[in-house]
């Protein structure tokens, strides 16, 4: 069974399409990754799948039930996280709120034991205790990572998580998601090009379309169609422009 299955999927806004009959299958333990430009409908697929937003034409299935009762399964990582850096909130209630479901009153001894073993998943229980203002961009992010995490998913769902965060702290971040894998399904939004070289299972090339769904080699071949430009990847630190196959290849 598919941990997500699409069929015919579209999303309308004021009679705008953001997506167009997407039919996609994420299997378990894929580690995939949503590419294409701006305003592409990346953020929307991933609401769809979370049951966020109803699709106007087409099915949707998460876990074999709705995206709300496969909500119950699913870590999500949103693409923006805005919050008081000067409120004295440790590092350890925030990933803590990973936990809660209808009130703080049911958190329990097994919650904690949950939350710190987040924590040192994503190498971070040293931190537990401070406030989580006074960390970096980098940490900030695994912060609410562990987060997700807390929730015990089976599918984790990221939305441009590495924005904003230097070379050597993405790295690093997009090796503790090849590891994260091996427990559960990751679905990665990005405009990172360069992490389909390297680290993915599988790519989804997305522009309102579905453009390309299969093997990360596949995909360079078809950016350019979802870009609608040359594209550059930089691949184990070596720049190469994608280009459309000759005829002598």
């Amino acid at each position: 069974m598919s941990v997500v299955s699409l069929k015919d999927v579209s999303v309308y806004e004021d009679g705008v399409p953001l997506l167009e009959e997407v039919t996609l299958s994420i299997e378990e333990h894929d580690f995939l990754s949503i590419i294409g430009p701006n305003g592409a409908g990346k953020t929307t697929l991933l609401k769809v799948i979370l049951g966020l937003i109803t699709p106007n034409a087409g099915t949707v299935e998460v876990f074999g039930t709705t995206p709300q009762k496969g909500r119950t399964f699913t870590g999500y990582l949103p693409q923006h996280i805005s919050f008081d850096a000067n409120f004295p909130i440790s590092v350890f209630d925030v990933v803590s709120m990973g936990r809660y479901t209808k009130s703080f009153a049911s958190y329990t001894k097994k919650d904690e034991e949950i939350v710190f073993g987040a924590l040192k998943t994503v190498g971070i229980v040293t931190f537990a205790h401070r406030q989580i203002g006074t960390l970096s961009g980098g940490e900030q992010q695994r912060v609410f990572l562990a987060r997700a995490l807390a929730r015990s998913p089976r599918l984790l769902l990221l939305d441009e998580p590495t924005t904003g965060i230097d070379p050597e702290m993405r790295k690093s971040f997009y090796e503790l998601l090849v590891t994260l894998k091996e427990e559960m399904t990751i679905v990665l939004v990005t405009h990172d090009v360069s992490v389909i070289s390297v680290y993915v299972d599988s790519v989804a090339c997305l522009n309102r379309k579905l453009y390309y769904h299969g093997s990360a080699e596949g995909a360079l071949e078809k950016l350019e169609d979802v870009y609608q430009c040359p594209v550059e990847v930089i691949a184990h630190g070596v720049p190469h422009r994608v280009l459309r196959r000759h005829n002598n290849d």
